[in-house]
């Protein structure tokens, strides 16, 4: 079983915030992996090392500049004012509503779903942003999500 339901899940109230409902169908398509399914997806796009982005060091992609823009997105503005994603993401992603994408918090932890689910629930995953990791399935491109409000745009190595 690759998949916890959606109740096991210990953080399942982003999901089912009162102010933020999502629909029962778009619900299915939030899947949160098993700790054991998390870790094979992080151990190979994210890092072999560590556990939580509060570990990285400059040996993980992720701490190296030539991954990332220069430019930083402030998202919190977008999620305070109830508005979509902002633009700059969505434009730096240029996904297919139907890619599959991966919302990498720690090892343990990965959300999966589609790209329209997330744009549509952003906010509700924005309560965990920590660092956390946005990937596309065979996509390059990547986006984290700071505790500070900000995002990094940025592209996984080849």
């Amino acid at each position: 079983m690759n998949y916890l339901c959606l109740d096991e899940y210990a953080k399942a109230w982003v999901f089912k915030h009162q102010e933020l409902l999502i629909a029962p169908q778009q619900l299915a398509q939030i899947k949160p992996m098993t700790p054991t399914r998390s870790a094979v997806l992080w151990s190979t796009f994210i890092s072999r090392d560590k556990d939580h982005p509060d570990f990285f060091s400059e040996d993980d992609w992720l701490c190296q500049a030539q991954h990332w823009q220069a430019q930083e997105v402030f998202w919190e503005q977008a999620f305070e004012d109830e508005t979509a994603i902002p633009e700059p993401i969505l434009s730096h992603l240029d996904w297919q509503d139907n890619t599959t994408v991966y919302f990498c918090n720690s090892r343990d932890e990965v959300i999966e779903t589609r790209f329209d689910v997330f744009k549509q629930h952003w906010q509700n995953f924005m309560f965990l942003a920590d660092g956390s990791i946005l990937i596309g399935k065979k996509r390059p491109q990547v986006v984290q999500f700071m505790e500070t409000g900000f995002a990094r745009l940025g592209e996984q190595p080849k």
